[in-house]
């Protein structure tokens, strides 16, 4: 049984503007080690940033939770499979809300373009 799902779509642009902004001081407040080392390595990182940052707050949406629940964006980690299939990974708060939720199957997806990074979150029980 379905029960929430997120949406979001992050500018690439923004991202860009924020890195160049702020730095590695923004980068290390949002993303884990993991998402760092994994972004880095593409060619364009600011997309894989923007994709990441999106299933963050679809995953938050999904839920029914702000960030006023206590969650940082770092409890909640994107991953991928050896087949390149994105899922999450959770600690800290986020990891006891997420299994007291009654949570027992995350779906993600991302897609981007140059401009444009989206994420999708279906939470099952």
């Amino acid at each position: 049984m379905i029960v929430g799902s997120g949406i979001d779509i992050v500018s690439v642009r923004k991202i860009d503007r924020i890195i160049a902004h702020w730095g590695e001081k923004f980068v290390e407040r949002v993303f884990t080690e993991n998402e760092i080392r994994y972004c880095r390595s593409r060619k364009r990182p600011a997309v894989h940033y923007a994709a990441r940052f999106a299933a963050k707050e679809s995953f938050m949406k999904a839920l029914g939770k702000g960030f006023s629940s206590g969650i940082s964006l770092r409890e909640i980690e994107v991953m991928r499979d050896e087949r390149g299939k994105p899922f999450l990974v959770f600690y800290g708060r986020a990891s006891m809300i997420v299994e007291q939720s009654g949570v027992s199957f995350i779906h993600l997806s991302l897609t981007h373009t140059e401009e444009f990074a989206v994420a999708m979150v279906i939470l099952e029980a």
